[in-house]
């Protein structure tokens, strides 16, 4: 410091005080004043592990580590990080410290054996266009609620229908007549995989489906992907900072809420305002069953069932059941175009066990190497590498750090499904994880793409039934390859989750 005062005084200010403007001068003393005090705060600072809280990067004045996420996809910062700081370590975004969870046994202690401590949902952008209702932001017992009632209408509907594993056969064959119309030419596949996702959704929501050029599902699927896409933006991050300024500046921020806002409208007019006449005894779908706890609601529980939490709670549905499932299923087709012997052995193998018929549910457990092969595209393509956010209920002392009660939390699932400890190859595309050396599938705890605990997929068992179904249908049907001289590309799109950029493939049909 004394060195910098010693500049500052030998600079020859008088030799050009004639050139310079009263302001001038100003705005510079003020601009020193203003370093000066940077460096002073930034020294002063305290470390980031002091008092038992996580260690991490020193933050910057104002700032904090923001400079470092900025360029860079969190995930990957975040992976780099724990390299230094180790499992449980702390980043600051302006005056919010957040900590970050790497590796499967760190994610399960505290996701499992401290469950409670770690339930909660931070409030972000949503928090503008809603009281945080529904399932995947949800505080306190709200989230409970819809988690339990949600299961419940899932296993009751589905069962009463006979079963949801018929509806997803349906909308394969629909999915299988769509890729068919292309004859064997280029075609974007990601409204068609989408449209088919949403329509099992639609399903339990009003026992019906869209056609896939319906300019309404279109919408909503245009609403969710954009949601999605902003929830992981810059500017979101920038919100989740400074909530207050950013609420009186015009930005991409307002337009992420104004798209949340439209398509909280959508789903108001398509789907929560149906008025048929609701059966309390047996719902037809999903909606109705929530109308039926609505008309029979205990008093203390009239503020869970309402119209606003309905409507969020059709939009984590869709925004959970979409994008994740979609995408899944988009890396799957473009990992067998890059690896042909492997969807050459998928099919190979389902032509043995199951020929031409329909596959089902129950094919999986005769199929060792197709179900390896599906979950390791869920474990490559990583859909969710950050996993939704966490927040401590309340404070916890967690492997002899101190977390307080509010504190935003990243159990990063990319890191339990890159863990060295439990994939031979992390970074491979590499089936046999998966197999043991017989050839017999064998499951891998580190395989959590759904997460763990009290907030993990309320749709996990929909999402496998789909990803099994849709995945063995299409390899039945078809072969798949990239268009002539093209070069796929397997960088993924911004946003929140890790989807594949929109791009064409062809589909052969094998038969």
């Amino acid at each position: 410091m004394q060195c910098f005062r010693l500049t500052l005084c030998c600079f020859p200010i008088s030799s050009r005080i004639e050139d310079t403007s009263a302001m001038d001068l100003v705005t510079i003393l003020l601009s020193i004043i203003l370093i000066l005090l940077l460096v002073k705060i930034y020294n002063d600072q305290k470390p980031e592990n002091d008092d038992y809280f996580p260690p991490g990067p020193r933050p910057l004045p104002f700032i904090g580590n923001l400079h470092l996420i900025i360029f860079q996809k969190r995930h990957h910062v975040f992976m780099k990080l724990s390299e230094e700081y180790g499992t449980v370590f702390s980043i600051q975004l302006a005056r919010a410290k957040m900590v970050v969870l790497c590796g499967y046994d760190t994610i399960k202690d505290a996701l499992i054996n401290h469950a409670e401590e770690f339930s909660d949902r931070p409030y972000i952008l949503t928090s503008r266009t809603s009281s945080s209702d529904g399932i995947v932001f949800a505080h306190g017992e709200n989230w409970k609620v819809m988690r339990r009632f949600t299961l419940s209408a899932f296993r009751e509907l589905g069962m009463r229908k006979g079963s949801i594993e018929n509806k997803i056969q349906e909308e394969a064959q629909c999915l299988i007549q769509a890729i068919k119309s292309y004859k064997g030419e280029p075609f974007e596949n990601m409204t068609i995989i989408n449209a088919a996702v949403a329509n099992i959704i639609v399903f339990f929501l009003l026992d019906d489906r869209f056609e896939y050029d319906d300019p309404t599902l279109l919408k909503l699927m245009h609403h969710i992907r954009v949601t999605v896409r902003n929830f992981g933006s810059f500017m979101n991050r920038l919100y989740s900072m400074f909530p207050r300024l950013l609420s009186l500046l015009p930005g991409k921020h307002l337009k992420a809420i104004e798209n949340m806002e439209d398509l909280h409208a959508l789903i108001n007019k398509v789907f929560t305002k149906q008025r048929s006449t609701v059966d309390i005894n047996e719902p037809k779908n999903l909606i109705d069953a929530f109308r039926a706890k609505q008309q029979k609601a205990k008093p203390d529980q009239t503020s869970y069932f309402n119209d606003e939490t309905l409507t969020m709670l059709v939009s984590d549905l869709f925004g959970a059941g979409i994008e994740t499932t979609s995408a899944t299923l988009r890396w799957g087709l473009l990992l067998m175009i890059k690896h042909p012997k492997i969807q050459q052995k998928v099919q190979n193998e389902i032509d043995r066990v199951i020929g031409s018929t329909k596959p089902q549910t129950e094919h999986r457990k005769q199929l060792p190497y197709t179900n390896a092969v599906i979950h390791e595209i869920q474990r490559f393509a990583n859909v969710v590498p950050l996993n939704i956010p966490h927040e401590t209920a309340n404070d916890v002392i967690f492997r002899g750090y101190y977390i307080p009660q509010g504190t935003m939390v990243f159990p990063m699932l990319t890191s339990a499904l890159r863990d060295k400890a439990y994939f031979e190859k992390p970074a491979e595309f590499y089936p046999e994880h998966f197999l043991d050396s017989e050839g017999n599938f064998k499951k891998n705890d580190a395989f959590i793409p759904f997460s763990l605990g009290k907030r993990s997929c309320v749709g996990e068992n929909l999402a496998k039934m789909e990803l099994f179904l849709f995945f063995t249908s299409l390899l039945q049907n078809f072969t798949f390859k990239a268009p002539p001289h093209a070069k796929l590309n397997f960088t993924p799109a911004s946003g929140f989750t890790n989807a594949p950029l929109p791009q064409k493939i062809c589909a052969i049909p094998r038969n």
